[in-house]
């Protein structure tokens, strides 16, 4: 699956906040999709979402909050390491107050938080602020 495809929904997301919507359809889908979702609904950047149809082509419905600021997914690999987490979040989100960065790691698709509390380093997916 292709991070093109997460990047076009989170953009679709980002579009939809700007323009004041309240809600936001992804289509197509892909479970590190879901999984990017859950993480953004469990720190309260938007409210909740639900999956029509995944075993076909699929369709979420997104129910925004009007939080996001920007959210993209980085269409390279880059690894890191457990101990380099703070400084790659300081790089790339606006302050230290908000934001989170969501990794791929052996454990599961997890934010910078619990990747450092658990000790684990990964692939950057994306971030959100």
């Amino acid at each position: 699956m292709g991070r093109r495809i997460l990047n076009d929904a989170l953009r679709t997301m980002v579009n939809a906040e700007r323009r004041g919507k309240a809600t936001a359809n992804l289509q197509p889908i892909s479970t590190v999709m879901t999984s990017f979702l859950r993480i953004m609904k469990n720190r309260g950047y938007i409210k909740d979402f639900q999956v029509f149809d995944p075993h076909r082509v699929g369709k979420i419905t997104v129910e925004l909050q009007g939080r996001i600021k920007d959210c993209r997914a980085l269409t390279y690999r880059q690894g890191i390491r457990a101990k380099d987490i703070e400084q790659y979040r300081l790089r790339m989100l606006p302050t230290r107050q908000w934001g989170y960065v969501v990794i791929t790691t052996p454990n599961g698709i997890l934010d910078h938080e619990e990747a450092i509390m658990r000790n684990v380093g990964g692939q950057v997916l994306g971030y959100f602020h």
